[in-house]
């Protein structure tokens, strides 16, 4: 991707991506010397640390952290690095004993121009219905191993958060099927002019049949449709990466995940 008058910089990519946090429903989260979410329980816990821009150095910095996972009442800190952040924690985390637990890519490319093609039997669809919630949630538990089901509650919360982003154009999310049966999903929220494409995944038995290809055509053709004009993802390494730099990604860095128990 070279820069133009559409398209951003490698400096702007790498600041949208470390500006790119999840706040899950039920969770809190501050930003002092960085960001830091307290995941609620359903999401298997702990504390997401990100977004250092602090004066202090990084085991004041780190220090911090800890000490505010321990208020929290939370015995796990997860922090992931960014090429943006000031100071750099990743030694001071390395130097403490914290575990490397997963890396992923930062890739992004124009919106428009993609050509994906999909499997026949393969379909997506954007996700507006109870049904389509209750088997978009039954994916991600497949998927994502530490999450817990929704519950009866939840799903009808979830499903209204989706209808209301649908409405308003903040993003969609999207089911893929194989033969009819729902084996992929995956998420868009729209940033000013960056897609950024979250949650994709597909059912272990599912892999490899372009379930995934599909999530992200979809993705792609309804972000360009709500004026987004790059597609931003953070993909693992050892799964998605790889798919997105065969769809024409640009690999700008990696950000990696390092587990502390406090």
């Amino acid at each position: 991707m070279s820069p133009d008058a559409t398209v951003p910089t490698t400096e702007g990519i790498l600041r949208a991506a470390a500006e790119w946090a999840w706040f899950p429903r039920g969770s809190e989260h501050e930003v002092s010397e960085l960001q830091l979410v307290r995941y609620p329980a359903r999401f298997g816990g702990g504390v997401r640390a990100s977004r250092v821009a602090s004066d202090l150095d990084a085991p004041a910095v780190l220090d911090h952290a800890i000490e505010r996972t321990r208020e929290w009442g939370e015995t796990r800190l997860t922090f992931w690095t960014n090429a943006a952040d000031s100071p750099d924690l990743e030694a001071e985390l390395v130097a403490r004993g914290a575990e490397h637990v997963d890396t992923v890519a930062v890739l992004a490319r124009p919106v428009d121009g993609i050509s994906i093609e999909v499997p026949e039997g393969v379909t997506a669809e954007v996700i507006r219905t109870l049904d389509h919630v209750r088997e978009m949630d039954a994916v991600d538990v497949a998927v994502w191993q530490e999450q817990q089901p929704l519950s009866p509650e939840q799903l009808t919360q979830e499903l209204a958060e989706i209808e209301s982003a649908n409405a308003s154009g903040e993003g969609i999310r999207v089911l893929a099927r194989i033969d009819g049966v729902a084996v992929s999903t995956g998420g868009c929220t729209i940033v000013g002019e960056f897609a950024r494409l979250w949650g994709g995944g597909t059912v272990p038995e599912a892999r490899g049949r372009g379930a995934y290809l599909a999530v992200l055509a979809e993705r792609l053709r309804r972000a360009s449709a709500l004026g987004a004009t790059t597609a931003l993802v953070k993909g693992r390494v050892s799964t998605s990466a790889p798919i997105l730099t065969r769809a024409g990604f640009v690999h700008y860095g990696d950000e990696r995940g390092y587990t502390l128990t406090v």
